[in-house]
């Protein structure tokens, strides 16, 4: 009997799967534990239209990304800092500095876990940072750091 799973279930498929199961293992195991239903017309018609809105909605999101992307390569954002004589900072500019900045100057919203530094910035000068926006898309974002 062919079902649609609702969950993932270790050793037999993954959610919205549509797998061959034995008669006895839908019916007295799978249905009534809600963990699928039958692979009918219906359900197919459903599942089929939830793939395509899924499929949609990332295809947007990616969209939005190469955007975002494209405007942060052309971002200069200017952070100032209390430094040191010798150009080095007190504590150090960190992601999360980096995206309220952004915020605050641009407007642009962007996660602090998406901002990639190997270690806070504990110069003054001019930096490359990447930007994770989704999954293969990366920006590069120029972050200079001044003295006040």
């Amino acid at each position: 009997m062919k079902v649609i799973l609702l969950e993932d279930i270790k050793g037999v498929g993954k959610k919205d799967e549509v797998i061959n199961a034995s008669d006895g293992y839908a019916r007295n195991f799978l249905f009534p534990k809600k963990l699928a239903v039958p692979a009918d017309n219906g359900n197919m018609s459903r599942l089929n239209a939830k793939k395509a809105s899924e499929a949609h909605k990332k295809e947007l999101e990616i969209k939005a990304a190469k955007e975002l992307a494209t405007k942060l390569d052309k971002i200069e954002l200017l952070i100032k800092v209390k430094a040191g004589e010798n150009g080095k900072i007190f504590g150090g500019v960190t992601n999360k500095e980096i995206s309220e900045e952004l915020k605050k100057v641009h407007k642009i919203e962007i996660d602090k876990k998406k901002i990639v530094l190997k270690e806070n910035i504990k110069n003054l000068g001019r930096f490359n940072v990447d930007v994770r926006l989704y999954e293969g898309i990366v920006s590069k974002l120029t972050v200079i750091i001044e003295a006040l």
